[in-house]
C-alpha cells in the first residue's frame, strides 16, 4: 500500500484550513453578538480563579470576548495563524488547539489575580504563534522554518508586549501560559517522519 495522504501545503488541505478558521472567527462574532443582545450573559463564563466552578469554564472562556473590539482584535492574528498551523492537518490542529485551549485556561484559573474574570481567544492567538515558532525549530523543514520567520516578523513585537505585565486591562498571564503552552505542543506533537508504508 502507498500514502496518498496530500502534501502540506496542497489545494485541499488549504481549502480545508481555510474553511475551519473561517467557521472559527464566525463563531466567535456570533457569541459576542448573542451576549450583546442577551445584555452580556455569556460574560460570567470567563475563568474566575480558584474557584472549582469555574473549571467547566476553561474551555468556554476562549471563545468569548468582552465587546466587539476584543473579538476584533483576535480574529486577524487567529485567522492567519490557525490557517497557517492548520495545513499541517486538521486532527492536529484540533489537538493542538485544544491541548492550548487546556493548559491556558488552567494555568489563568491558577495564577491569575483574585476576582479577575478572563475570557477571549487571545491565549489560543498567543499559543498558535508559540507552536508555529516552535515548529519550525522541531520539525527542521524549510516551510516549516519560513512560517516561524514569517510568524515572528509580523506579531513578535506585538506578542512581546502582550506578555508583558504593564497593562491591567489585560490578561498577561492568559497570554504568556498561551505562548508556552503552544511551544510546548510543537515539541509534544511534532511529525515523527513515518515512512511510508509499501506493500
Amino acid at each position: 500500500m502507498t500514502n496518498d495522504r496530500p502534501a502540506w501545503g496542497g489545494s485541499d488541505r488549504a481549502g480545508a484550513a481555510a474553511r475551519l478558521m473561517l467557521a472559527w472567527v464566525a463563531l466567535l462574532w456570533a457569541l459576542e453578538a448573542v451576549d450583546a443582545v442577551t445584555g452580556h450573559a455569556l460574560d460570567p463564563y470567563g475563568i474566575t480563579p480558584r474557584e472549582s466552578s469555574e473549571l467547566a469554564d476553561v474551555v468556554p472562556a476562549a471563545f468569548l470576548h468582552f465587546g466587539f473590539a476584543h473579538v476584533a482584535a483576535n480574529s486577524i492574528p487567529l485567522l492567519v495563524m490557525g490557517f497557517l498551523a492548520a495545513l499541517g492537518g486538521i486532527r492536529r490542529f484540533l489537538a493542538v488547539a485544544l491541548l492550548i485551549i487546556v493548559a491556558d485556561g488552567l494555568a489563568v484559573w491558577l495564577v491569575s489575580p483574585a476576582g479577575t474574570n478572563t475570557a477571549g481567544a487571545s491565549g489560543l492567538v498567543f499559543g498558535l504563534f508559540g507552536y508555529l515558532l516552535g515548529r519550525g525549530v522541531v520539525e527542521r523543514k524549510p516551510r516549516d522554518i519560513a512560517v516561524a520567520v514569517l510568524v515572528g516578523a509580523v506579531w513578535g513585537g506585538a506578542v512581546l508586549a502582550g506578555i508583558s505585565p504593564t497593562d491591567t486591562q489585560v490578561s498577561w498571564q492568559a497570554h504568556l501560559f498561551g505562548l508556552l503552552a503552544g511551544v510546548a505542543a510543537a515539541f509534544a506533537l511534532r511529525d515523527r517522519g513515518r515512512a511510508p508504508a509499501r506493500g
